[in-house]
């Protein structure tokens, strides 16, 4: 398993699967639901080809080795996590702020 680091909600919903308390709670009907969605979520049929700078490249993996992960893997995080509006442009918020203190 990798060592990256989850949001809380996601880490304590880990917790109640890895320690079956979460999938005694389910019905069958969900359980399938619930395979099906995940078996979909996690196929990965589609390759894409994308020309980065060296620098990003290296920035990437090393973020990657941090986290103990295939820097692919992360870079397809980072992707999902974007269309899914979970991820967080922490220097868009800083900027945003900066904009409303001079106004």
């Amino acid at each position: 398993m990798s060592h990256q680091k989850l949001p809380k909600d996601e880490q304590t919903l880990l917790d109640a699967v890895e320690s079956g308390k979460y999938e005694s709670t389910l019905t069958d009907a969900r359980r399938k639901e619930l395979q099906v969605i995940a078996g979909l979520t996690v196929r990965k049929d589609k390759r894409i080809n994308i020309r980065i700078s060296n620098r990003d490249l290296t920035a990437i993996q090393a973020k990657a080795s941090e986290e103990g992960i295939p820097y692919q893997t992360l870079v397809s995080s980072i992707i999902h996590k974007y269309i899914s509006g979970s991820l967080q442009d922490l220097t868009a918020n800083k900027s945003s702020k900066r904009f409303n203190e001079r106004r």
